[in-house]
C-alpha cells in the first residue's frame, strides 16, 4: 500500500484542484452578471430552498422528457457523487480504507453510464434540436473524467499501483479540469449558473405553486425605459439566461418559429448571452427563420435590438407572449420577460413600434379602445336584454366585465348566452358600461407600459366607486390584467373566467343542462388562461357537465398551442411561412371533432379566421347555454 500513498493524495487533490478551478471560473463570468442593475433577492429563503426546487419543480419539467430525464439524473448524481466522495478522501483515515474506494469506483462507474447517454445524443448525428459548438465535446470530457475515475478508484481498492495508475489519473485529470474550465464559457456554465439562478430567481413565486405572471410594473421615471443593453437587465436576469443549456425544448414548443416567423426563442436567450461578453463562443444552434439576424457589437453597453444588431426588431414583435416557452424551459428561464423589457425600450424610448400596431396604441392613449369606438357602444352587443349597469345600482353580486371582444359581432353571440345563462340562474349581477375602459393588456404587451398604467389606474379609480363580490369576465387577457397585474396599482379585486363561474352555478344546482352527447367537441385552452392562471379544468368540467363527446389534442392543458392572438401579434403583423391559427385548427382536425370549444374572445377571432377550417367554433358559454335549452 506505500506505493500507492501518492495516489490516495493526488486523486483528491485533483478534485479539490477541478473545484478551485471551477469556482475561478464561475467568479469570472459572474462578474460580468455584476454590470446588470440591482435586484432585491430573498438569499436565505432562496438557499433553504434549493433542494426542492431542483429535485421537485425542475425534474417536473426534465421528466416531460423521459430519457433526458434518466440521463440527467445519472449523468449528474454520479458526477456528484464520485466527485464528492474523492475529495472527502483527502482525509487520511478514509483515504486509507480500500472498500471506500470501492465505493467511489461505482460512483464512477454511473457518471460513465451517464456519459454515453449524454453522447447518445448527440454521436452520430445530434438531435435536431440540440446545440452543437462546445456541447459536443461535453460527452467526451464526461467519459474521460468517468472512466479515468473508475480506474483509479479500482486501482486504490485494490491496492494496485504500478503504470497504469498514472495513466489512469492522466484521462481522469484531462476530463475533470476540463469540465472545470467549461463553467465559464462552455456547456458546464449551466451547471453553476443554474443553482444560483433557482437561488435567486426573479420570480419565486413560481416555486410556491401559484402562478407568477404578472409583469413586473416600469418606473416610468427612470433615467431609461425598458432594456436596450444587457446592462439594463437586472443581474439576476444576466444570470438566468446564463442557466440556459441550448436543449431546445423552448424552440419546439414556440408557436412563432412553427410558423416560421423570425423568432426562436433558444437564439433569443443566447443572443442575450452573447451580446454580454465579445469571448462568447459562437451560437451553433437552429436561427431566427428567415435569416433576420445580424452580429452587431458586443459588450455590456452594446446595444442589442436594430436591423443589423443581434436581434432584429421583427423577432421581438413576432412573439405571442404565450410562455409555452417559459412553460417547457428545464431551468426556468423567463423569456417572455426579457422580450416585454426589450419591447419597452424600442416603445417607449425609440418610439419604434410596429407600423400597423400604432393605430390601436394612439387610440388606447386617446380614447381608452383601441378600435377608437365609443366606450358607450360597448353594450351594443346586448340589444334586447337590458343589461344592467352598476352607475345605477352602486352594488352587485357580480360586475360583469365585458372586455374588448364586446364589440365584434362574432363575440357578441357569446357575451349574449353568457348573459342569458346568468339571468337563468338568478345571479344578481350588473356591467359598467360606457365607464369600461380596456384593460391595457395590448399596451402592455407592446411595451407601452405609460398607457397601460394609466388605463389601470382610471379602472381602478372606477372599480372601487362599486360595490361588489366578484368580476366575472369571458376574457382571459381581462382576467390576467385584473386579477394578478392591477393590485400593483391599487387594485386587489376577486377576479373568476365565466368557464369557472358557469361551473359553480351548475354544481350549486343553480343551472340544470341537459346532455349533448351527440356533439364531438375538443377544448382549445387559451395561453392567458391556461398557462397564465393555471385554470385548465374548469372549462373541460362544463363541457363533461353536458355530455359532450369531448377529446384532447395532442398539444393541450398548460401545454396547449397558442392561436397567434395574443401579445399583440395580430397588430404586429409579422409574416411567416405559416400563420400560427392555421397550425392549431390543423392539430384540432386530427381529433375528428366537429366542434372546437374556445373560452377566449381572441381565440374565437383568431380560430374562426381559418379560412379552410372543418369545425365549428363555438364559446363554452353557447354549448352550456344549448343545453341548457335542451334540458327544458
Amino acid at each position: 500500500m506505500t506505493s500507492l500513498m501518492p495516489l490516495t493524495t493526488v486523486f483528491p487533490g485533483l478534485v479539490w484542484l477541478m473545484a478551485a478551478l471551477a469556482l475561478v471560473q464561475g467568479l469570472r463570468r459572474a462578474a460580468l452578471w455584476r454590470v446588470g442593475a440591482a435586484a432585491p433577492v430573498a438569499w436565505l429563503d432562496g438557499l433553504a430552498k434549493l433542494p426542492r426546487r431542483y429535485l421537485v419543480d425542475v425534474h417536473h419539467v426534465v421528466a416531460r422528457n423521459a430519457y433526458a430525464s434518466r440521463m440527467h439524473a445519472v449523468v449528474a448524481g454520479g458526477l456528484l457523487a464520485a466527485s464528492i466522495l474523492t475529495a472527502l478522501a483527502i482525509l487520511p483515515p478514509i483515504a486509507g480504507f480500500r472498500p471506500y474506494w470501492l465505493v467511489v469506483a461505482l460512483a464512477f462507474g454511473v457518471t460513465a453510464i451517464g456519459s454515453l447517454l449524454v453522447g447518445a445524443r448527440r454521436y452520430p448525428e445530434k438531435q435536431k434540436r440540440l446545440s452543437a459548438g462546445r456541447f459536443q465535446i461535453l460527452p467526451f470530457l464526461l467519459v474521460a473524467y468517468a472512466v479515468g475515475g473508475t480506474a483509479t478508484a479500482l486501482l486504490l481498492a485494490l491496492g494496485v499501483g504500478g503504470v497504469f495508475a498514472p495513466l489512469a489519473l492522466a484521462l481522469a485529470a484531462a476530463g475533470g479540469l476540463g469540465l472545470a474550465f467549461e463553467v465559464r464559457h462552455g456547456p458546464m456554465r449551466h451547471a453553476a449558473a443554474g443553482a444560483l439562478h433557482l437561488v435567486a430567481h426573479p420570480r419565486p413565486g413560481r416555486f410556491e405553486g401559484r402562478p407568477d405572471t404578472a409583469l413586473q410594473p416600469l418606473d416610468l421615471d427612470a433615467p431609461r425605459l425598458g432594456s436596450e443593453m444587457p446592462a439594463d437587465f437586472t443581474w439576476n436576469r444576466l444570470l438566468s439566461y446564463d442557466a440556459c443549456v441550448s436543449c431546445g425544448r423552448c424552440e419546439i414548443a414556440c408557436p412563432a418559429f412553427a410558423a416560421g416567423q423570425p423568432l426562436n426563442p433558444k437564439k433569443l436567450i443566447q443572443d442575450l448571452v452573447a451580446g454580454l461578453s465579445p469571448a462568447e463562443p459562437a451560437y451553433a444552434g437552429n436561427p431566427y427563420p428567415g435569416g433576420r439576424a445580424g452580429e452587431g457589437e458586443r459588450g455590456p453597453l452594446a446595444r442589442l435590438i436594430g436591423p443589423d444588431a443581434r436581434i432584429h426588431p421583427d423577432t421581438l414583435w413576432s412573439c405571442t407572449t404565450c410562455r409555452a416557452c417559459v412553460e417547457e424551459c428545464p431551468m426556468m428561464i423567463e423569456h417572455v420577460d426579457a422580450v416585454v423589457s426589450l419591447r419597452r425600450h424600442e416603445t417607449l424610448e425609440r418610439g419604434a413600434l410596429p407600423e400597423k400596431a400604432v393605430g390601436p396604441v394612439t387610440e388606447l392613449r386617446q380614447a381608452g379602445e383601441p378600435g377608437g369606438r365609443p366606450l358607450a357602444a360597448r353594450t351594443d352587443f346586448a340589444a334586447g336584454l337590458d343589461l344592467p349597469l352598476m352607475a345605477g345600482r352602486e352594488r352587485a353580486a357580480v360586475l360583469l366585465w365585458l372586455g374588448e371582444g364586446a364589440y365584434d359581432l362574432r363575440y357578441g353571440r357569446t357575451l349574449r348566452a353568457l348573459v342569458r345563462l346568468l339571468r337563468e340562474a338568478g345571479v344578481d349581477f350588473a356591467v359598467l358600461g360606457p365607464e369600461e375602459r380596456d384593460t391595457g393588456d395590448l399596451a402592455r404587451r407592446l411595451g407601452d407600459e405609460a398607457t397601460f398604467q394609466a388605463l389601470a389606474r382610471e379602472n381602478v379609480a372606477t372599480l372601487r366607486k362599486y360595490r361588489f363580490e366578484r368580476i366575472v369576465t369571458a376574457d382571459p387577457h381581462a382576467l390576467h390584467a385584473l386579477r394578478n397585474e392591477y393590485p400593483a396599482f391599487g387594485g386587489r379585486f376577486a377576479v373568476i373566467h365565466h368557464t369557472a363561474f358557469l361551473l359553480e352555478l351548475i354544481r350549486g344546482g343553480k343551472l340544470n343542462p341537459g346532455r349533448l352527447p351527440d356533439l364531438a367537441v375538443t377544448y382549445h385552452d387559451p395561453c392567458y388562461l391556461a398557462r397564465y392562471n393555471g385554470e385548465t379544468e374548469a372549462p373541460r368540467a362544463v363541457l363533461d357537465a353536458i355530455g359532450v363527446a369531448r377529446s384532447e389534442m395532442a398539444r393541450s392543458g398548460r401545454r396547449a398551442m397558442c392561436c397567434g392572438g395574443g401579445g399583440g401579434a395580430p397588430v404586429s403583423d409579422v409574416p411567416g411561412e405559416r400563420r400560427i391559427p392555421d397550425l392549431r385548427m390543423a392539430q384540432a382536425a386530427e381529433t375528428g371533432a366537429g366542434i372546437v370549444a374556445v373560452a377566449c374572445p381572441s381565440c374565437t377571432a383568431m380560430l374562426e379566421g381559418v379560412p379552410d377550417r372543418r369545425a365549428e367554433i363555438r364559446d363554452v358559454a353557447e354549448l352550456l347555454l344549448q343545453a341548457v335549452e335542451a334540458g327544458r
